[in-house]
C-alpha cells in the first residue's frame, strides 16, 4: 500500500500546476508559481523534494497572511499538493489534506478563481489520491469536479489535460484523445513558458499511451 500511494503521489506531483493569465495576478501569486516551476522542471530528486519543501513554507505563510484571497489558496494548494509527490510515502497523505482543504476554501470564496483552477485541482486529486481507507480519493467526486472546472475555462490546457487523463485512467480512450487533443490546442500563457512547456511534454507522452491502447 505504501508503494501504491508513493506513486499516486509522485503523479500528482507531476499533474499539478494551474495557472491563469499572467496579468491578472498579484505579484506574491507570480512569485509562487515562478518558484514552483523552477522547482519541478528544474530539479529532480532530493534537490527537488527539498525546494517544494521550502516553497511549501512561503505557500502556508501567504495562504495565512491572505486567507481570504482564493489565488493564494489555490497556489498553496497547489504547492502542498506537488511537495507531497516529491515526498512520498505515508507522510505524503496530511500534505494532500492540506492541499484539498486550501481547494475548498478557495472554491468557496470564488470558484472561479484563476479560471476554476480550484475546481480542476480537487477534481485531479479525487482521482490520483488511493481512496478509503488510506485517503479520500473518489473518481465521481473527480469527474463531476473536473467539468464544472472546464464549464469556467473550456479550452485551457490544464482543464482538458487534466480531464484527458482521467479519462485514460478509466478506459475511455476516445474521449481522452479529445481531450488531450484540444489541451495541445490551447493558446500559450504569458508569462508561464515554462510551465507550458512542461505540460505539452506531458500531453504528448500520455497522447502515445492512449493511442496505444486504442491500438
Amino acid at each position: 500500500m505504501i508503494r501504491t500511494l508513493r506513486t499516486t503521489l509522485a503523479a500528482t506531483a507531476l499533474l499539478l500546476t494551474f495557472t491563469t493569465a499572467w496579468a491578472d495576478t498579484s505579484d506574491s501569486v507570480k512569485a509562487l508559481q515562478a518558484d514552483w516551476a523552477q522547482a519541478m522542471y528544474q530539479y529532480s530528486g532530493n534537490a527537488k523534494e527539498q525546494a517544494l519543501e521550502k516553497l511549501a513554507d512561503k505557500a502556508r505563510k501567504q495562504a495565512e497572511a491572505s486567507a481570504k484571497d482564493a489565488d493564494t489558496l489555490i497556489w498553496e494548494g497547489i504547492v502542498l499538493g506537488s511537495y507531497a509527490g516529491a515526498k512520498g510515502g505515508l507522510g505524503a497523505l496530511g500534505l494532500v489534506k492540506e492541499a484539498k482543504a486550501a481547494f475548498e476554501k478557495a472554491i468557496s470564496i470564488d470558484p472561479k478563481a484563476l479560471d476554476g483552477s480550484a475546481l480542476t485541482s480537487l477534481g485531479s486529486l479525487y482521482y490520483q489520491v488511493p481512496g478509503w481507507p488510506l485517503g479520500f480519493g473518489d473518481d465521481e467526486k473527480a469527474e463531476q469536479y473536473l467539468k464544472k472546472g472546464l464549464t469556467i475555462n473550456p479550452n485551457g490546457i490544464d482543464p482538458n489535460y487534466f480531464y484527458g487523463d482521467f479519462l485514460f485512467r478509466k478506459g475511455r480512450y476516445n474521449e481522452a484523445e479529445a481531450a488531450l487533443t484540444k489541451a495541445l490546442a490551447a493558446p500559450a500563457r504569458p508569462g508561464r513558458e515554462l510551465a507550458d512547456q512542461g505540460r505539452r511534454g506531458e500531453i504528448d507522452a500520455l497522447l502515445t499511451k492512449v493511442r496505444a491502447k486504442r491500438g
